[in-house]
């Protein structure tokens, strides 16, 4: 590495909650909450991060209080017993001195009859009961009034951050979750007021928003991922535009989001042609809100999420310099830090005190010793 890493480590501010620097800790399932309930175990998980520098902490995503939001019984939940659970993880996390969200999901239509979720006698919620990438029918649509029940439960679980004493919420509107499936239009059919034109297939976002920001009140940061590509489709792209990127995050923008997680399996990417911006550059250019960049930060190959080589694949330690350059440009506000965070906690503080040749490769191996 050539480039100082000063820009990593400048402090920066979010709807008034202070961040000592730039760097997030990416939001990443674990399967590790028997029974949804997070142990004593994932608050040391989240600690250790919080000891080493990181700046602010994103859970991995945790399901909202709507009986078909999760798709395994080891994904936590952030409702009901779980959340005595959730207070001691923040209290681990503030006396480390880190500040933590939760991430708040819904996986939609994306549970499959193999995985282990709970209630499993109920058909998933979507916009029209459509699963990617074949779009075969596999529910009936959501009906207006589980619309409703879904967008009760995300406000609901966002007061309870507050009360709980989180920094924020981060909101899953990503990788083909529920979100998503309203915002693409080829999985999107209905005829109702939230299908139809970008007003249509927002809108289900956008009252979701007005509702939490209600709860929260004004001066609680939401945070909200997007991502052009999905889970079960990696070509996919929900804007084809600058312009129609434009549209669909103002209209989230004005519902209330304060800054844009931009979900990419390589940082490096530019979105569209003709421009080296990244999609948190394009979102920040786009909408004037603070960006935050991810995707393979630190490390030489992207995630695979499918397949027989989900998480399997070894990833050496990548030169942060290219990062460094686009941060230094104002090309994006903060970092999210996965993997390479995953294979060592101590990863923020080695590059603060550029200890590089610590930094360790992500390797399967790096996964069994996490709790």
């Amino acid at each position: 590495m050539t480039r100082s890493v000063d820009a990593l480590f400048r402090p920066f501010t979010l709807n008034g909650l202070q961040l000592p620097n730039r760097i997030v800790m990416a939001p990443m399932t674990r399967w590790h909450s028997p029974e949804g309930v997070p142990g004593a175990d994932v608050a040391a998980y989240y600690r250790r991060r919080a000891e080493n520098d990181c700046g602010l902490i994103i859970t991995e995503g945790t399901t909202v209080d709507h009986p078909v939001a999760s798709y395994s019984v080891r994904v936590p939940n952030f409702h009901g017993a779980a959340l005595p659970a959730w207070r001691n993880v923040v209290e681990q996390v503030h006396d480390a001195g880190g500040k933590i969200m939760p991430q708040l999901w819904h996986v939609g239509v994306s549970r499959r009859p193999a995985m282990d979720y709970p209630n499993k006698h109920l058909p998933s919620v979507s916009p029209s009961g459509l699963f990617l990438p074949e779009k075969s029918p596999v529910a009936p649509p959501a009906t207006q009034a589980e619309i409703r029940a879904v967008i009760d439960a995300f406000a609901s679980a966002a007061r309870a951050a507050r009360e709980l004493g989180f920094d924020g919420v981060a909101i899953h509107g990503a990788h083909g979750y529920l979100f998503d499936q309203f915002f693409w239009a080829p999985i999107n059919r209905r005829d109702d007021e939230y299908g139809g034109d970008l007003i249509g297939r927002t809108r289900f976002a956008v009252e979701t928003l007005q509702a939490i920001r209600r709860e929260v009140g004004a001066d609680f940061p939401i945070l909200f991922r997007i991502s052009q590509w999905k889970e079960q489709d990696y070509t996919a792209k929900l804007a084809r535009s600058p312009q129609e990127l434009g549209e669909l995050l103002q209209i989230l923008a004005t519902a209330g989001v304060d800054a844009f997680d931009c979900s990419q399996r390589r940082y490096w990417e530019p979105e569209f042609p003709d421009s080296s911006l990244n999609l948190a550059g394009w979102a920040k250019q786009l909408t004037g809100k603070a960006t935050m960049t991810v995707g393979s930060v630190g490390l030489s190959k992207e995630l695979v999420t499918r397949g027989s080589e989900a998480l399997g694949q070894r990833a050496e330690v990548a030169n942060l310099d290219p990062l460094l350059e686009r941060l230094e440009a104002g090309e994006f506000d903060l970092v999210a830090v996965g993997r390479a965070m995953l294979a060592d906690p101590e990863w923020p503080k080695k590059v603060r005190e550029q200890r590089f040749d610590e930094l360790r490769p992500f390797t399967p191996q790096a996964l069994e010793n996490l709790f």
